[in-house]
């Protein structure tokens, strides 16, 4: 919405342009505030991708134009399997209590048009890699479409929030309550790093993860980051 002023000479002034907090913008700007005010903390890492770009090259000459396989698709296997295996992460803080959830539901975070929304990839633990590949780029088309179901955006029990596509080398996002914990993931850039003694470049992406502090304690959310690290750097089980 857009309204005239006066400037102090009297003569009118090009018109205020405004963006409504309501809608979309609106459901954002309550989710945000909400995960914005929990005692929330961050930690970062970088991870070695030269393995998991090495498997995504093989997978996708495999597969050809049948399906398009991102990184995105290793980081949330990697993240529903690492999450089984801590259950403080994998849950909600309601009123009074921490809820541990058995389906590993990951939110998905997608730009969309006006805003930003997460749709849900459930039992993603018990997804292969090709199906989250799909399913996740099935859904982030729906979102920007406009044609996502109502229920693709509920039971979200962790969200994985990439900008690696961007130049962003870090950033700390805010957590989706009532979830306890997200991933933000930044861009993968060719680095100097040393291996067996040697100074060779590989592909380093920087990770963050946000955890509710009532919920998770520092040393677990650390161990939780550096499991998740080491089965993205070895790409063993994936």
């Amino acid at each position: 919405m857009a309204e005239p002023h006066a400037t102090q000479a009297g003569t009118a002034a090009p018109e205020r342009k405004r963006i409504p907090l309501t809608g979309l913008r609106g459901a954002i700007a309550r989710n945000m505030t909400q995960g914005w005010q929990a005692p929330r903390v961050s930690m970062t890492a970088e991870v070695d991708m030269t393995q998991c770009e090495r498997r995504r090259a093989e997978l996708q000459a495999t597969l050809g134009n049948t399906a398009k396989v991102t990184l995105t698709a290793y980081i949330l296997r990697a993240l529903a399997l690492t999450l089984r295996d801590h259950s403080r992460m994998n849950a909600l803080l309601r009123e009074n209590e921490v809820e541990l959830v058995d389906e590993i539901n990951l939110a998905l975070a997608v730009s969309v048009e006006n805003g930003l929304m997460a749709p849900v990839i459930r039992n993603a633990e018990q997804k292969s890699l090709t199906a989250l590949a799909q399913e996740s780029a099935a859904l982030a088309g729906a979102a920007r479409a406009g044609s996502l179901a109502p229920n693709t955006l509920q039971r979200g029990t962790f969200t994985l929030t990439n900008l690696g596509m961007t130049g962003i080398d870090s950033f700390a996002p805010i957590i989706n309550p009532p979830q306890v914990g997200i991933l933000g993931v930044s861009r993968t850039i060719d680095k100097p790093v040393v291996k067996s003694g040697a100074v060779v470049v590989a592909p380093m992406m920087g990770m963050t993860l946000v955890f509710d502090h009532r919920a998770v304690d520092g040393y677990p959310a650390a161990v939780f980051l550096t499991e998740l690290k080491q089965r993205l750097a070895s790409c063993e089980d994936l």
